[in-house]
C-alpha cells in the first residue's frame, strides 16, 4: 500500500503535485486548502458522526474529504477534473469507506447517487465551490430533493453576503431568496487567501446551511413565486409597481390590484420584500383579474 500523503501539509502537497506533473487550472477554480484550523471548522459544521455519510463536491487534493473519512461511515466525493486520479489515489491511500467519481456534479442525477446513502443516518454535502459555478450547483443540490441535513460550503465573500443578507441591504437579491426559501443560513468562518495553495485573489466565507424540512414559506405556484421574484429585481432601480408591469407582461391595474391584496405599498422595491411577502405577492397575482400575460 502506498504512503498516505498530508494534503494539509504543504511541503507534502506540493511534491506530491510535481511528481505526477499537476499544475493548477485557473479556469476550473482551483485553489487547495491548507489552513488545519479552517479544516477543523468545516468538518465540525458538517455535524457528522461515525453513523453519517458525506457527499463532497470537488475534493480537490483531498484535504477536507480526509478529515471527513476520519469521522464518517461514508464519503462520495465528485471531482470534475481525472486530472487528479493519481494525486487523490496517494491522499485517500487507505480509507476503504471513500468513493471518488470524475464526473460535473451538474450532469449527475443526485436521486440516483443518493442511494449510496442508504445505510447512512444523516447525510452532510460538503463544497468548495469556485464563483463561476456556486449558484448553478447550491441549487442543483437545493432542487434536487435529496435529503441531505447540512451544507457547507466554501464561497467567495461576496456570495455567502448574498446568502446570508436580510431585506434592505444591498446584497439582498433573487439568490438569498432562493437559497433562504429551502434553508437556513449561517455563517460559519472568514478565511484568507493564505489559507490556500496556490492564495486566490479573493476572501472567502464558510457558510453552512440547514436544509428545511418544509419550505419557509407556502405558495401554491412555485414557478409563479420565483418569476415574481425575478422579476422584482430584474431591475433594482424600480418601484415594485414598475418592475411587476415590464417583467410580468402585467396591466397596471392588475398590478396595483394584485399589490393592494398581499398589503405591499406598490412604491417598495423589490430589496425591502421579506420573503413572506414575496408568498402573499405571487398569490395575489396569481388571482389578479385577466390582463395578466404568460411573461
Amino acid at each position: 500500500m502506498e504512503t498516505r500523503v498530508d494534503a494539509a501539509k504543504p511541503g507534502e502537497l506540493k511534491a506530491l503535485l510535481a511528481e505526477h506533473g499537476f499544475r493548477f487550472k485557473k479556469q476550473l477554480g482551483q485553489n487547495f486548502l491548507i489552513d488545519e484550523r479552517v479544516l477543523q471548522r468545516i468538518v465540525d459544521a458538517a455535524e457528522v458522526g461515525a453513523s453519517d455519510g458525506a457527499f463532497e463536491i470537488g475534493p480537490g487534493a483531498g484535504v477536507v474529504t480526509q478529515r471527513l473519512a476520519a469521522r464518517v461511515h461514508r464519503v462520495l466525493c465528485v471531482e470534475k477534473d481525472e486530472r487528479l486520479g493519481a494525486v487523490l489515489a496517494r491522499t485517500l491511500a487507505g480509507w476503504d469507506n471513500v468513493e471518488v467519481r470524475f464526473a460535473d456534479v451538474l450532469e449527475l442525477d443526485l436521486q440516483d447517487v443518493w442511494h449510496r446513502f442508504d445505510d447512512c443516518a444523516r447525510v452532510a454535502v460538503v463544497a468548495n465551490l469556485p464563483y463561476y459555478v456556486t449558484t448553478p450547483i447550491l441549487f442543483h443540490v437545493l432542487e434536487s430533493g435529496v435529503r441531505f441535513d447540512t451544507m457547507v460550503i466554501m464561497v467567495q465573500r461576496e456570495v455567502a453576503d448574498r446568502l446570508s443578507a436580510q431585506p434592505g441591504g444591498k446584497a439582498y437579491g433573487a439568490l438569498t431568496l432562493a437559497v433562504q426559501y429551502r434553508a437556513t443560513v449561517e455563517p460559519v468562518c472568514r478565511v484568507g487567501p493564505g489559507a490556500f495553495l496556490p492564495p486566490p485573489n479573493v476572501e472567502s466565507t464558510v457558510v453552512r446551511l440547514r436544509r428545511r424540512p418544509r419550505p419557509a414559506v407556502e405558495v401554491r405556484d412555485e414557478r409563479l413565486f420565483f418569476r415574481v421574484i425575478r422579476a422584482a429585481f430584474a431591475t433594482r432601480r424600480k418601484t415594485l409597481l414598475n418592475a411587476l408591469t415590464g417583467q410580468l407582461s402585467l396591466q397596471r391595474e392588475a398590478c396595483l390590484a394584485a399589490l393592494a391584496e398581499a398589503g405591499i405599498d406598490p412604491g417598495r422595491r423589490g430589496e425591502t420584500l421579506s420573503l413572506e411577502e414575496f408568498a402573499r405577492l405571487a398569490e395575489a397575482v396569481a388571482v389578479v383579474p385577466a390582463g395578466r400575460g404568460d411573461g
